[in-house]
């Protein structure tokens, strides 16, 4: 697994470095999507989670949720666009959870995506990561995860 500035990125995820996300394929042609450990420690604790509803299209590049924390407000944004079928509840009652376990009980949504090819070519593999999540946190003047 990829360690860049303290923070992880495991190898069985896909990218998007750009937007602080990570892609998990599950196997049944869906993706659990989540931020990644550079997000949650870029923007702190984390207040509130509020994602698409279920049933809900989620246009590629669109928010798929917003995010809010001491720091921060925005939205969560996935490369890949389709149908949330499944939203984190855990997630909803508990926001910390993206900043304790970011990979496992952090999770956002699980989207149905319409063009899964097109948008996991525009990812990074965990195994490739770790070189453009330096350039990024170098740019960006972040030190790392504590």
């Amino acid at each position: 697994m990829p360690t860049v500035r303290g923070c992880n990125l495991p190898d069985d995820l896909l990218y998007d470095v750009a937007n602080n996300i990570w892609f998990r394929e599950i196997g049944d042609g869906t993706i659990k999507i989540g931020m990644t450990a550079v997000a949650t420690a870029m923007a702190g604790q984390l207040l509130a989670f509020t994602p698409k509803k279920v049933g809900k299209a989620v246009p590629a590049g669109k928010s798929c949720a917003t995010v809010e924390s001491g720091k921060w407000v925005g939205p969560a944004k996935s490369a890949a666009g389709g149908e949330v079928i499944a939203v984190n509840d855990a997630l909803v009652a508990n926001p910390k959870l993206a900043n304790e376990d970011p990979y496992d009980a952090g999770w956002m949504i699980i989207l149905k995506p319409e063009d899964w090819a097109t948008a996991k070519a525009t990812l990074i593999s965990g195994a490739d990561v770790g070189a453009k999540y330096e350039e990024k946190m170098a740019a960006d003047g972040f030190a790392g995860c504590a």
